[in-house]
């Protein structure tokens, strides 16, 4: 199992999707990701869950770069609401600032807007941070 505790760094899954990071810091994390055919949902815009995916991805990137040592995370909850469709071509970006940081929890919320600026989808997600068993 690979283990990945440096935010500069992404998952396999992230690098399946081809997101690209932009910018990572404890207060923000930008992220974009070319929407390609194969995240289709067969309308010709991107697949909700690809849009999930990529604010999830990006909230497990800040609550990293927000963890001590020896600590780790996972989702707990995360809800999407969503505005408008991405087409294919197009590029989603997604911001993710912090609602809270605390000490078990995090909540970010992720903002994913399309190449015109135009809002697609706001996603509030909960990230509960644990300690690592060594």
């Amino acid at each position: 199992m690979t283990y990945v505790s440096n935010p500069n760094e992404q998952p396999a899954f992230a690098t399946f999707l081809g997101i690209k990071l932009v910018h990572v810091s404890p207060e923000k994390v930008i992220s974009e990701l070319v929407v390609r055919e194969d995240l289709n949902n067969r309308y010709g815009i991107m697949h909700g869950g690809a849009v999930m995916a990529l604010a999830d991805n990006c909230g497990g990137t800040a609550t990293t770069a927000n963890l001590k040592e020896g600590q780790s995370t996972t989702t707990i909850e995360s809800k999407t609401n969503f505005f408008a469709a991405i087409p294919i071509g197009d590029v989603a970006r997604a911001e993710c600032t912090p609602l809270h940081r605390g000490r078990t929890t995090m909540v970010w919320q992720t903002k994913i807007t399309r190449g015109d600026g135009k809002l697609c989808a706001i996603v509030t997600q909960t990230q509960m941070v644990l300690e690592r068993k060594k």
